[in-house]
């Protein structure tokens, strides 16, 4: 992976964050998770370049990305559909996802990757918030994503450094 500065970083989000994916992974050597989102935002706040996904309360990388100071948010290469499928859809907590994913993990400046990424963006949390269901205003949005009461919570995170294979 080669570094480069993020401000040059030219991509549609709707497209590769909506419909193509990425995966979110957090953790350390030895001890770490990742899954599929497509839920996200790219941008800027509080005068850092940022990052802002949404991780429900159920999920098992939420631990992870709770406990480590960054987080990384990976595009992989064409051709690893069935993979962002099966992070997506298994919890590490019953699956070796690493190893049924067929993808090989890494570590850039100390956060977990994967070597299929084309596209890496190293986050360090700055903000966290739960998603309040009654804040919502539109409430077919309530119906339509949270009926099993699992809500969202907010991590922005200041994006530190890009890596593009």
């Amino acid at each position: 992976m080669k570094a480069f500065d993020i401000q040059k970083l030219e991509l549609n989000p709707f497209e590769r964050l909506h419909k193509q994916w990425a995966l979110l992974a957090a953790g350390e050597p030895g001890a770490f998770n990742m899954m599929t989102v497509s839920w996200g935002a790219l941008g800027v706040i509080w005068q850092k370049p940022a990052c802002t996904v949404y991780v429900r309360e159920s999920r098992y990388t939420k631990e992870f990305i709770d406990n480590h100071e960054c987080f990384s948010l990976n595009f992989l290469k064409d051709g690893n559909r069935s993979a962002l499928n099966l992070l997506g859809s298994q919890s590490g907590r019953e699956l070796d996802k690493m190893g049924a994913s067929g993808l090989t993990p890494t570590f850039v400046d100390g956060c977990p990757s994967f070597e299929e990424a084309e596209l890496v963006l190293v986050c360090k949390k700055i903000y966290s918030v739960p998603l309040p269901v009654e804040n919502l205003l539109d409430k077919r949005l309530v119906d339509a994503n949270y009926a099993s009461g699992d809500p969202h919570v907010q991590y922005i995170g200041e994006i530190v450094a890009a890596y593009h294979s």
